[in-house]
């Protein structure tokens, strides 16, 4: 059984930067060359790594506001990063990374509630996200909605990365 809690940098941080490179080349970057791929990954390129400069680099990329993690016997089996929004501005789910063999548990979602949650209690109506294409049907069934057509964009030195915008709101009535 897994379980949702807070993100501790010094502990967790090398196990999420390994997730987060394996799941996002093998579900989001199938359309890119390797070398490509590798300029997609930016830091996350080095998860494996033991070197202090790329363990660091990874770390810093990672801080943010607000990161959940889902851990199951003791290994980290999923991320979100999220941020509130200033004062009249939406919140941002930035990053949602759930390991291969523990999609379809409901780990994504329950993360995805976790931080909505916290967003609506620091005063966030409306998240924002930018959907891969992989992860668009995912987000509509958690009531998140296109709101503008597919863009082209980036990802750390690597361009071509195709996303769909989107929006919930949260927190009213």
């Amino acid at each position: 059984m897994y379980i949702i809690r807070d993100y501790v940098e010094e502990i967790d941080a090398q196990a999420v930067g390994v997730l987060i490179a394996d799941t996002y080349r093998k579900f989001n970057l199938d359309f890119a060359s390797p070398a490509e791929q590798e300029k997609l990954l930016g830091p996350f390129r080095h998860a494996g790594s033991d070197d202090p400069l790329h363990q660091d680099a990874i770390t810093r990329v990672l801080r943010t506001e607000l990161i959940f993690v889902a851990e199951d016997e003791g290994q980290i089996v999923g991320v979100l990063r999220c941020r509130p929004g200033l004062p009249g501005k939406p919140g941002r789910l930035q990053s949602l990374f759930v390991r291969q063999d523990h999609h379809r548990q409901g780990i994504a979602r329950r993360l995805v509630e976790r931080c909505e949650r916290e967003l609506a209690q620091r005063g966030s109506r409306v998240i924002r996200l930018a959907a891969t294409l992989y992860a668009i049907p995912f987000y509509q069934s958690a009531g998140y909605k296109k709101s503008t057509g597919i863009r082209n964009g980036w990802s750390f030195d690597g361009q071509g990365l195709r996303y769909q915008p989107m929006k919930k709101k949260i927190g009213v009535g």
